[in-house]
């Protein structure tokens, strides 16, 4: 169980610096200017978005337990490392419109909108189907996310002079491709 929260944790706090959610976080700050019901909405919507993605990694991880899943597994989080080194950009079709909702409201639809088929997302579905544990994955991507979003919100574009975001990147690139080779090194059986 700690082993499935760390990892979650820890892949998903590092591959969040610098992506398409941290950019909406930053902007969102910047425009409505209430950090507690954007921290909320942010937390709110992680922790939906990600419980749903553990729970199907999970799910599908049980139908498709074999060698050969958990090669497509490894292969995944390698794939996954690739993709953390291509920094995302955020365009005006990706800013929510705020059209009488709430901060809360606001920050918690368009962090669930952008969230999905993230590579954040995406590293959640595949912990859950490595871990096979739904609570401990979903409670360290969770956490995860607030350690990379909340100081996004509360510094705003001064986090991007503060952590080389870049060196972040890479290091979350080689945790996903060490996991990946990791995970293949033990369904191969020379670990």
């Amino acid at each position: 169980r700690m082993e499935a929260f760390l990892a979650s944790l820890s892949l998903v706090a590092l591959a969040e610096m610098g992506d398409k959610t941290q950019l909406l976080a930053i902007l969102l700050a910047a425009r409505l200017r209430k950090p507690v019901p954007i921290i909320a909405g942010i937390f709110a919507a992680t922790l939906a978005n990600h419980f749903l993605a553990a729970l199907v990694g999970q799910q599908v991880a049980g139908l498709l337990d074999s060698p050969a899943f958990r090669f497509a597994i490894a292969g995944g989080f390698i794939v996954m490392g690739l993709w953390a080194l291509i920094p995302d950009k955020f365009d005006e079709n990706d800013e929510p419109k705020r059209r009488g909702a709430g901060v809360f409201l606001t920050t918690l639809i368009a962090f669930f909108l952008v969230e999905m088929g993230d590579k954040t997302q995406i590293a959640t579905v595949a912990m859950g189907a490595h871990y096979q544990n739904v609570v401990a994955v979903t409670a360290g991507t969770t956490l995860g996310m607030m350690v990379a979003n909340v100081p996004a919100v509360l510094l705003g574009h001064k986090i991007e002079r503060i952590l080389p975001i870049r060196a972040l990147q890479i290091g979350a690139a080689l945790m996903f491709a060490g996991l990946g080779i990791w995970i293949g090194a033990q369904t191969a059986g020379w670990v």
